[in-house]
């Protein structure tokens, strides 16, 4: 517990970021970088999936949606990250810092209801395809990606804006934004409690999807081992290993990052684990969904060749 005079909280201070001029300009040109190819690609799958009608099915109604979701996630933390780096002011109100945990907090659990959601439509669909449109109609579709932003909404409130957090300054957080981690650890009272609850929190949010992820891909593995032909059974693999590589990827860090226990936890791991699920896992989502989509990619020759055609038109 940390001891001093409390102090009313007007802004922190982002310590994340090297000092160095030529690192800072490294940093800046990464992440912009990576956020322009995260919102083009993104925006093209979303597109892709609204225009081409072989694409109205509930599994790229899930990837649209998670596609949604990784815009909103890299826009709550990048745009304010290049702007520090830009601009050299890397303070953030204390306002915005709580908008900033919140919205990016939400945005994180959101994707990992919506990865387990989208192993269950896989579940569904290898293991019990003549049901298939019937379970995975719609209406369900919707019902299900509205409950889950609903109940990340719901869990986001209590660590940003439920559990007291009194500051004894100085207030300068040691990451490229504000998570809610990294400010807790800026806490003068006991947050044992606190503490408690984000660990029981992290536990529903990460282990419990993760878990039931394993468990379903362990179904629709038995499964496709039955599958007779190897044809079939390839197809059926192939449907699954995009969002296994997409779920490895982000959890694989996410996991590091709150469940390791806080004595362990190093600043330096802390930002790199940040940096792979924040930044990098929403950019390479749209890289792992169409490289190995042969639907994905017909979509998309179609709509490069009527762009060839209204081109040589209009020439």
């Amino acid at each position: 517990m940390r001891r001093g005079n409390q102090t009313a909280v007007t802004e922190f201070i982002l310590l994340g970021f090297s000092s160095q001029p030529r690192m800072q300009a490294m940093l800046l040109v990464g992440f912009l970088t990576s956020y322009l190819v995260t919102l083009a690609g993104n925006m093209v799958i979303i597109g892709l999936i609204r225009l081409d009608s072989c694409l109205h099915t509930p599994m790229y109604f899930f990837l649209s949606s998670l596609s949604f979701l990784d815009i909103c996630y890299a826009s709550s933390i990048v745009p304010h990250m290049l702007f520090s780096l830009a601009s050299g002011h890397r303070t953030i109100s204390y306002a915005g810092c709580k908008a900033q945990m919140f919205v990016a907090l939400t945005c994180g659990i959101t994707e990992c209801m919506m990865l387990a959601l989208m192993a269950y439509d896989r579940y569904v669909a290898v293991c019990l395809p003549l049901r298939y449109m019937t379970i995975m109609n719609h209406t369900a579709c919707q019902v299900l990606v509205a409950f889950a932003w609903l109940v990340s909404l719901v869990l986001s409130v209590v660590p940003v804006f439920g559990l007291p957090m009194p500051f004894c300054g100085p207030n300068e957080v040691d990451h490229f934004f504000c998570e809610v981690p990294a400010v807790m650890q800026l806490a003068c009272a006991n947050m044992s409690f606190s503490e408690t609850v984000m660990f029981g929190g992290d536990i529903f949010t990460l282990l419990i999807p993760f878990s039931f992820i394993l468990a379903t891909y362990g179904r629709i593995a038995i499964t496709i081992l039955r599958i007779r032909s190897n044809q079939g059974r390839r197809k059926a693999f192939s449907t699954c290993t995009s969002h296994l590589t997409a779920v490895t990827l982000f959890y694989g860090t996410a996991i590091f990052m709150y469940m390791r226990p806080r004595a362990s936890r190093s600043p330096a791991q802390n930002k790199m684990a940040a940096v792979f699920y924040t930044v990098v896992t929403p950019m390479m989502n749209p890289l792992i969904y169409s490289l190995r989509n042969k639907e994905v990619k017909g979509a998309m020759s179609k709509v490069i060749n009527l762009g060839r055609n209204m081109f040589s038109r209009m020439a």
